[in-house]
């Protein structure tokens, strides 16, 4: 089974919204104007890359993505590797020809088929509506959060507000950083 994880930068408060400056969101771009550059604490986005072997994004997530990131060097890895994009509006028209081999998968039980296929790790970028469904479902298997030292108030929010039973975490890594960023990888405990 391949392991499915969510990644994200996350305000303190749990706001996943707009962190690189896409429009329409009051604080956009907060994890780079309220927060000092500190290389090392951004070392996990290049070993996401080098380690995930697809990519699974929703389609607001593919939307914004897709006409910018095939052609930025920060993520050239992500260019060849299979993506996954979960809607069920999207057609094979609506998506970019310039950003390799790309999948539209209508429902949560496709998802959940993927995960049972061969190969490694998939990730998941942005995607806050897909990440609730993904979590509520109980199809994701980690987390790797870049916490930022902000508290954002309102916005979009990684994890669901659904009424369920506790989900237990296990942190499996850590550290903090020089800039107030924390990064905490936590695998799901089933």
């Amino acid at each position: 089974m391949r392991t499915l994880i969510s990644t994200a930068f996350i305000s303190l408060d749990g706001v996943v919204e707009a962190p690189g400056g896409e429009p329409g969101y009051r604080n956009s771009g907060w994890t780079f104007k309220n927060v000092e550059f500190v290389p090392e604490s951004f070392e996990i986005k290049g070993r996401e890359q080098e380690e995930s072997t697809a990519l699974l994004l929703g389609r607001v997530s593919y939307e914004a993505f897709s006409p910018v990131w095939p052609d930025m060097a920060d993520f050239a890895d992500y260019k060849t590797m299979p993506k996954y994009v979960v809607s069920t509006t999207l057609t094979d028209d609506d998506l970019v020809p310039n950003w390799g081999e790309t999948t539209i998968l209508r429902s949560l039980d496709e998802v959940a088929a993927l995960k049972e296929t061969e190969g490694g790790p998939i990730i998941v970028h942005g995607s806050a509506s897909l990440n609730h469904a993904l979590s509520d479902a109980g199809l994701i298997d980690r987390y790797h959060l870049l916490v930022f030292p902000l508290l954002l108030g309102a916005g979009k929010r990684l994890f669901s507000t659904t009424d369920k039973d506790t989900q237990k975490l296990k942190l499996v890594e850590y550290e903090a950083y020089a800039n107030g960023l924390q990064k905490n990888v936590f695998d799901v405990v089933r």
